[in-house]
């Protein structure tokens, strides 16, 4: 793998990309005369515009019940012929289940289009919040004009802070890396904290880079990498209606153009990698109420679908984030989970389980039998706020990890009067 070095400005990273974002009202109405746009109060709005017309690659929620933004920012996308300038995306409201959401979607991009002076369908369009509510489009009436007058190089911060919702941190990295003799960039900006546990996609991604990428090359980079980032998290068994994970290449870094599987796309997929899997990390990290990270490796499997099925069936089953959340070594709920996944091949009767922290590492299951073991050792393990969950099904060579959080107390609170 090439080496990456980690470089700030998330979303806008990659050269060409400008961003901005501010607090506009969209859960509490608008500011009021006296109140600067850019209050004291959590932004709820935000913008990204290119310098030039870019090609994009996108992967959406499978959820049956899909928010107006994911169906018209395809159908955009569609009409375009892949090619993107502009993201539009507000937080407090998810615009689903809504009589006039595809409308409110649409007149989200024709103020965008209208403000930038690009064309409609090259405007992408997300929400994020409460389902069936009502979206008040006054709000961001008020508010596109502002944020393309606010449009900076350096404006990722505030279009991090602003499509948070239960989000305790902002979420943001970027790397950079050399293509053909340049050096490019990477970088991106996610939010997610509850509701998550996708199928293709989670939550609310934009990704941004300079090198530059054919559309199918982008597309097949985007949709490979999601399936051992993205959709190998999970905090609650619950998949989001508006799940949208969007990439964006401006091709200003000036390397040759990728058009096939070659070493350079290698390379391009390999930064990819590094941005989605680190953002993946601060997704389920910062899941709500989570208390500790929880990292599944499961390896020695027969194949990599199988080892992610497996991986996943752990990292989402309620009693083992409970199980982790009480510092219990209680793994029969690992190996359980395991028998459960929705896969033929694994054979329990090789099933190897391993705990470990910064605190040392245990083996609690050998052959799917239960060992004797220090409970007192495995007690210290998991009194680290970050756990590996190790599973070796002894049937092959592929490996894959999942990340997810322990369940808590406050989870039931967050989400008992999440609308009030």
């Amino acid at each position: 793998m090439e080496n990456f070095e980690t470089i700030s400005g998330g979303i806008c990273a990659a050269k060409g990309f400008k961003a901005s974002g501010l607090y506009c009202g969209i859960k509490h109405g608008l500011p009021d005369g006296n109140e600067s746009p850019v209050s004291n109060k959590k932004n709820d709005i935000a913008m990204i515009f290119a310098d030039v017309e870019c090609n994009a690659a996108g992967v959406y929620t499978s959820n049956k019940v899909k928010g107006a933004p994911v169906v018209v920012t395809k159908n955009n996308l569609a009409k375009s012929g892949g090619k993107a300038r502009a993201v539009i995306v507000n937080s407090g409201n998810a615009n689903t289940c809504n009589a006039d959401g595809e409308e409110k979607a649409v007149e989200m991009c024709r103020l965008t289009a209208e403000a930038l002076n690009i064309p409609m369908e090259q405007v992408i369009v997300a929400s994020t919040g409460v389902i069936g509510l009502t979206l008040p489009i006054e709000p961001i009436k008020y508010a596109v004009p502002l944020l393309a007058e606010k449009l900076s190089y350096e404006g990722n911060i505030e279009a991090a802070t602003a499509i948070m919702t239960t989000d305790t941190v902002r979420k943001e990295y970027a790397v950079k890396f050399t293509v053909d003799g340049k050096e490019c960039h990477l970088g991106g900006m996610a939010k997610g904290s509850g509701m998550i546990h996708p199928n293709m996609a989670t939550t609310l991604n934009f990704i941004t880079t300079d090198c530059a990428v054919s559309p199918e090359m982008l597309q097949k980079a985007l949709s490979e990498i999601v399936k051992i980032t993205y959709n190998c998290l999970s905090v609650d068994g619950d998949q989001s209606t508006n799940d949208t994970c969007m990439l964006i290449a401006s091709g200003l870094a000036g390397n040759t153009e990728i058009t096939s599987e070659n070493e350079d796309f290698q390379t391009f997929k390999d930064a990819l990698y590094q941005v989605m899997k680190n953002l993946t990390i601060m997704l389920a990290k910062d899941g709500e109420g989570a208390t500790k990270l929880i990292t599944c490796v499961c390896s020695s499997a027969p194949d990599l679908d199988t080892a992610i099925i497996a991986a996943k069936s752990v990292i989402r089953s309620p009693l083992v984030k409970t199980m982790i959340y009480g510092e219990d070594a209680n793994c029969g709920r690992i190996a359980c989970a395991v028998g459960y996944a929705e896969s033929d091949k694994i054979d329990v009767t090789k099933l190897d389980i391993f705990l470990a922290s910064k605190a040392g590492k245990i083996q609690t299951y050998k052959d799917g039998l239960n060992m004797d073991f220090s409970e007192e050792k495995a007690a210290e393990i998991l009194k680290e706020d970050e756990i590996e969950i190790l599973i070796g099904l002894n049937s092959g060579e592929a490996t894959a990890t999942a990340w997810g959080c322990d369940l808590t107390y406050d989870y039931v609170k967050i989400n008992g009067d999440y609308r009030s």
